[in-house]
């Protein structure tokens, strides 16, 4: 086989000098197919068929990515939504899809028959809510009660069938300890022992104790961020960093290392340089003259704002952890290159974009 094992997942294709990781160079490909397709002069988001396509092409890396272990990369092709949206995709599919992970999160926090009665609840005051349309349109009540009925069956069936069947222990684990849960009863007892067994692994709370039972690697990350105070230890001065108290502190969980070095004032700082380059990068896709340019803009700017927000809500504990770079910031060829070119094509279209006139 081409593909190389690292950390569990057979994905890395080692070139002598670097290992790159395929997944992240093909968001460079996946930008530039996707703006491609927005770009052609037939593609109408309002067409099932057209949305069908787009999807095809941005999340089928996705898939290929899961299938190769490496799910939390996969989530960052997502990104791409922002672009279907700024081309034409209908906001009802947001909304859906926001509820959804609302609903899903719901679903694992609150207890199955507490949610369900706040689901029937919604239900009811839709209905008096929109009773008036409802007499002139019987079509409005079906549409609430299969809503309901939808989303009971998520929080019923869908849900409970996916950690106890679908998910591998780690990564229920993973979801697990972000929302401190250490009690969740499964139906086979066999997957009981398999998480069990997960969750020892942990080894961060004690049976019977209120501690929040965390993964290793984000308690250690927090205890950094936290221990760096308002204006930091200093540049290579933090005990947790410096100690290698935190795993992956140069990759996935450098953000720690810029907590406990620069503190509060530091992070934020950061943030604010994150969140002025992809203004930068929105107002450079809305200056285009070419679809193309905008859509492959649009796209860069929905990756970096993935990778940002998920890499500092993984650190900080409010996500859970899927190997996420910090970007332009943590060490790794893959992620670098991948990065490096992407703003570069952008730079490149926008230098160009009085000639490009599609």
């Amino acid at each position: 086989m081409v593909g190389r094992e690292i950390g569990g997942s057979k994905s890395w294709i080692s070139l002598g000098f670097m290992n790159l990781q395929p997944i992240e160079v093909c968001k460079i490909f996946t930008s530039l197919a996707v703006a491609k397709y927005l770009s052609l002069t037939d593609t109408d988001f309002r067409n099932p068929k057209a949305q069908l396509i787009a999807a095809a092409i941005a999340f089928t890396p996705a898939i290929l990515s899961v299938l190769q272990k490496e799910p939390g990369a996969a989530i960052v092709y997502l990104s791409f939504v922002f672009a279907f949206y700024r081309e034409g995709l209908p906001a009802i599919y947001l909304i859906v899809g926001f509820s959804v992970t609302v609903l899903l999160i719901a679903s694992i926090i609150v207890p199955p028959t507490t949610l369900f009665i706040v689901l029937t609840i919604v239900a009811a005051g839709l209905i008096y809510f929109f009773q008036k349309k409802i007499r002139r349109n019987k079509a409005v009540l079906m549409m609430i009660i299969a809503g309901w009925v939808l989303c009971g069956g998520i929080q019923r069936f869908l849900v409970p069938a996916l950690f106890d069947k679908i998910l591998k222990p780690h990564q229920v684990v993973r979801i697990f300890s972000t929302f401190g849960i250490d009690n969740y009863k499964f139906k086979d007892e066999q997957r009981t022992r398999e998480i069990q067994k997960e969750f020892a692994k942990l080894g961060t709370a004690k049976k019977g104790s209120n501690e929040k039972v965390e993964s290793y690697n984000v308690k250690q990350s927090k205890i950094a961020i936290g221990s760096g105070g308002l204006w930091g230890k200093g540049f290579l001065k933090g005990t947790q960093t410096q100690g290698d108290f935190v795993p992956a502190q140069n990759t996935d969980f450098i953000f720690s290392s810029v907590g406990e070095g620069f503190g509060f004032v530091g992070c934020l700082f950061l943030m604010i340089l994150y969140f002025g380059l992809m203004l930068r990068i929105v107002f450079l896709a809305e200056r285009q003259r070419s679809t193309f340019s905008r859509a492959y803009a649009n796209c860069v700017a929905g990756i970096i704002f993935f990778h940002v927000a998920l890499n500092v809500c993984m650190t900080i504990g409010l996500a859970p952890s899927p190997g996420i770079t910090l970007p332009l910031i943590s060490y790794g060829g893959s992620s670098l290159l991948t990065f490096t070119i992407l703003i570069f094509i952008l730079i490149r279209l926008d230098a160009d974009r009085q000639m490009v006139l599609r």
